[in-house]
């Protein structure tokens, strides 16, 4: 795995919305570090990094970042209780036929 994408990885999720604006900035400039493609280990590392929310948009860069990669991320459907990135990954590979929805 990168280093860029280590580092990602390691300060944990996005934070929410109500997180300071440096705080936002230090992890989109992170996100920016990271070039795609994606190996398929660093989109699975990277899937887990979502937060709360859509951090101002931020949680999008991290979609399409993710989906860069050898897809499909998830090859099963998210608990019912998964967070709504999860459920999107999932409604977005099974609308581009890359898995079999239910």
């Amino acid at each position: 795995m990168r280093t860029e994408v280590r580092a990602f990885v390691a300060d944990g999720p996005l934070p929410d919305e109500g997180a300071s604006g440096e705080e936002i900035d230090r992890r989109v400039e992170q996100l920016d570090a990271i070039s795609g493609p994606v190996t398929a280990q660093e989109a699975r590392a990277l899937a887990d990094c979502f937060g709360p929310d859509d951090c101002h948009g931020v949680a999008w860069t991290l979609l399409h970042l993710i989906e860069t990669g050898p897809n499909p991320v998830l090859t099963v459907k998210p608990e019912p209780d998964a967070d709504e990135w999860h459920d999107r990954l999932w409604t977005r590979a099974v609308n581009a036929g890359l898995v079999e929805g239910d």
